[in-house]
């Protein structure tokens, strides 16, 4: 017999925390990109994966659009990656890291780099 999910939540995706933002610089740390860095282009929460510029590049084969709206052959771009396979760097010692929280003298929570001890929000 299943088990039935009850609550205000059922039916509806899981939405996952993400400690990535667009825009960060990233470093895969697993997989065939092992060790190449990048720009976040789009964070998927829904999905827990990111798309990482330069990293997972795959070819799509792409059929032509009729009104010359896009020409057909073989293109290329980065795919998503799992969250859990890219680490921040950070902005001000270089390396990657993990992120940490800290609570600003004005309320406001921001993320911190873990060995530096500074603050990667702007």
């Amino acid at each position: 017999m299943a088990l039935r999910r009850i609550g205000p939540d059922r039916g509806r995706p899981q939405r996952y925390k993400m400690n990535v933002r667009q825009g960060d610089l990233v470093e895969v740390i697993s997989g065939k990109d092992r060790g190449k860095r990048g720009k976040i282009l789009r964070v998927i929460p829904k999905e827990n994966r990111v798309v990482v510029e330069g990293v997972n590049i795959v070819k799509r084969h792409v059929k032509a659009q009729p009104p010359k709206i896009m020409q057909g052959g073989i293109q290329e771009g980065p795919a998503p990656l799992h969250r859990s396979n890219v680490m921040l760097v950070c902005p001000h010692c270089h390396r990657r890291t993990r992120i940490g929280a800290v609570i600003l003298a004005d309320g406001r929570k921001a993320r911190k780099c873990v060995r530096c001890g500074e603050i990667i929000d702007r």
